[in-house]
């Protein structure tokens, strides 16, 4: 990525610019075609739009980091620990300098496969979002050169340059707090000495631009007369309820207890922010149920939102997707990512492995909609018992989590018949547990909700050209959930509602588990808010498990110092039924001494709540301060 930027992207840039502010000179024996006029890239739809079709390769990409899925950075995921060029290796330990060059990167190298953590590159997610800025805030600039074209064709070219400043700038400043907001084209010859902002100042800035987008964007591409042009082809196009989408995250991350710390010195949430929230998400929503425009996917088709599996390479995400995550190279990363991760050497013997945290597969409780108090004692209220730890739980485990003696692989014959490898073996010593080093099963679960569970087989290899992966950066469950925290926290009760709007917070939570026939959150949870956000929180766990979201959720909830989210975990058993008898029936196996152990413990402090900025840009001029601690 240093490579490309340095190489192609930084001279783009300045060329870009220096294009914008100053009249082309006139060099001998150039050719005729090379007269182009400054005003050329803006004059009509199909120019201007070829300029803003750039910033789209802006958007962050989340898998594909380092040729893996190293984007779980709470306490979800536990990787090989002699992994040390993950980024998840160095969160772990503190390293947070190590970010910037290995955290959303495209590839993850520089196309060569060789890969190394330089902690002094920002790497793609500061670069190209600090470049998407510059290139709207151009476009922006010449506006006024678009004179070939409709109103409509205008709004669509500004409600796309609108979009992505805001959004740019919401994708730096959750990891890096308030900034300078740029929102003018800034010449290269001039010393930049914008100061930060606080975040809610910046917060207030993107909002700004993300309703300006909103305005101007239509719902549908298709259905106007520019869209038809590419049509059927628009679903990854900007549109009206990404602003939307944005605009109600950025309000919710602003009336976050992290996020209001930082502007206003109160660690709790911002009743104001989270009320604008609510009613920008009541409006998203209600538009979204009444012309089915978005919809939740059926059950029966979950694993359609995240993957696509021998379906000749259909993007993911159906109706439930509103934004997807970067999708270049969409189709190349499932030889990369998930026929390499998920799965121990015993099965696939390459690439190095990651497995679910014990801890993380607690959130998901019982069928009865309880959540499991301690997975060491059994619990008469919600029915759990160590000793079948894995019966009557929530369905979504079963789709997420591989537990021992469930089938693994379909061919028997590509692993020898052998049934430990056959059968997932995760009791304690199990041949899973042992045989692969450091790329052994660490914690006693594997990861089934973005891989099949036996993928990982000889017959499923044959098909990875078929199969597509692409996570998205905003989907309708995302958006119920969101919706219910910030109508809970801005207008006061789980029963409260957003203006307008008949969904109250404990109802929108309802709808996400109902998809998944899990009953609604228990009558003791709804006493408070507090009390309602401790079932929130887990359901978000739940719901968007393995998706990237959990350590910002982590850091905005100011939970990421505290026990016992710093800790990963590992369980260790015995089987007390015969293998025949497990491998029928596993989620109803009988086990004993069933114990958790702790893998990892993070030692972080308040300082590891925000990134730091690099030493040499902080020491630029007074103004631009470093995060604290760093």
């Amino acid at each position: 990525m240093k490579k490309l930027f340095t190489k192609i992207l930084l001279p783009l840039m300045i060329v870009l610019g220096t294009g914008a502010l100053s009249s082309c000179k006139k060099y001998l024996e150039r050719s005729p075609l090379t007269d182009i006029k400054e005003t050329d890239p803006y004059k009509n739809f199909r120019n201007f739009q070829g300029f803003t079709e750039e910033i789209y390769n802006c958007i962050p990409l989340l898998s594909v980091n380092q040729n893996h899925n190293s984007i779980n950075l709470g306490e979800d995921e536990f990787w090989n620990p002699l992994e040390q060029r993950l980024i998840s290796y160095h969160i772990d330990n503190g390293n947070y300098f190590a970010f910037n060059q290995v955290f959303y990167t495209f590839l993850g190298t520089d196309g060569s496969g060789a890969s190394n953590v330089d902690p002094t590159n920002k790497g793609n997610l500061w670069g190209l979002c600090w470049y998407g800025i510059r290139k709207a805030n151009l476009g922006l600039a010449n506006l006024d050169k678009m004179t070939d074209a409709t109103q409509e064709e205008k709004d669509l070219i500004a409600g796309q340059l609108y979009f992505f400043r805001g959004f740019l700038h919401f994708q730096v400043m959750q990891y890096w707090g308030g900034l300078a907001y740029i929102d003018q084209v800034v010449p290269t010859n001039n010393v930049i000495k914008f100061p930060r902002l606080s975040y809610q100042a910046t917060a207030d800035k993107v909002a700004a631009d993300l309703k300006k987008a909103s305005e101007l964007l239509p719902s549908n591409w298709d259905e106007t007369t520019a869209g038809k042009q590419t049509l059927g082809n628009n679903n990854d196009r900007i549109n009206k309820w990404m602003a939307l989408g944005f605009l109600d995250k950025n309000y919710l991350f602003a009336g976050s207890p992290l996020m209001n710390r930082e502007s206003t010195g109160s660690s709790t949430y911002n009743a104001d922010y989270c009320k604008k929230a609510a009613d920008v998400f009541a409006q998203l929503l209600q538009s979204a149920e009444s012309t089915q425009r978005y919809e939740l996917a059926p059950y029966s088709q979950i694993r359609d939102i995240l993957y696509t599996w021998n379906k000749g390479g259909l993007v993911p995400g159906l109706k439930e997707n509103i934004m997807h995550e970067n999708m270049a190279g969409v189709n190349f990363r499932w030889r990369r990512n998930q026929v390499n991760d998920y799965r121990p050497l015993v099965i696939h013997p390459t690439g190095i492995k990651v497995y679910p945290t014990a801890n993380y597969a607690d959130y998901y409780g019982m069928a009865n909609g309880l959540p499991i108090p301690d997975a060491e004692k059994a619990d008469a209220e919600s029915g759990y018992d160590p000793e079948y730890p894995w019966r009557n739980r929530d369905p979504r485990f079963y789709n997420d989590i591989l537990i021992d003696g469930e089938k693994c692989v379909t061919n028997g014959g590509a692993v020898g018949n052998n049934e430990f490898r056959q059968y997932a073996s995760l009791f304690t010593n199990g041949l899973m547990r042992t045989s692969d080093g450091n790329n052994k099963v660490w914690t006693g679960y594997m990861n089934s909700k973005v891989v099949a569970k036996n993928m990982n087989d000889v017959e499923g290899l044959a098909l990875i050209e078929n199969n597509t992966f692409a996570l998205s950066l905003m989907r309708l469950a995302d958006v119920y959930l969101m919706y219910a925290e910030a109508a809970a926290n801005g207008y006061g009760t789980p029963q409260s509602t957003a203006p307008g709007y008949s969904l109250t917070a404990v109802a929108a939570v309802n709808k996400v588990r109902a998809r998944a026939g899990m009953p609604g959150i228990n009558a003791k949870f709804l006493g408070s808010t507090t009390s309602f956000m401790s079932e929130l929180r887990r359901e978000r766990a739940v719901e968007l498990s393995f998706e990237g979201h959990r350590f910002n959720d982590l850091r905005r909830w100011l939970l990421l110092t505290q026990r016992p989210y710093t800790q990963k975990k590992a369980i260790e058993f015995d089987r007390a039924l015969t293998n025949a008898q497990v491998y029928a029936d596993p989620r109803n196996a009988r086990v004993r001494n069933f114990r958790e152990t702790v893998l990892f413990e993070r030692q972080f402090t308040d300082r590891h709540y925000w990134l730091p900025f690099l030493r040499d840009d902080v020491n630029t001029y007074a103004e631009f301060k470093q995060n604290p601690g760093w």
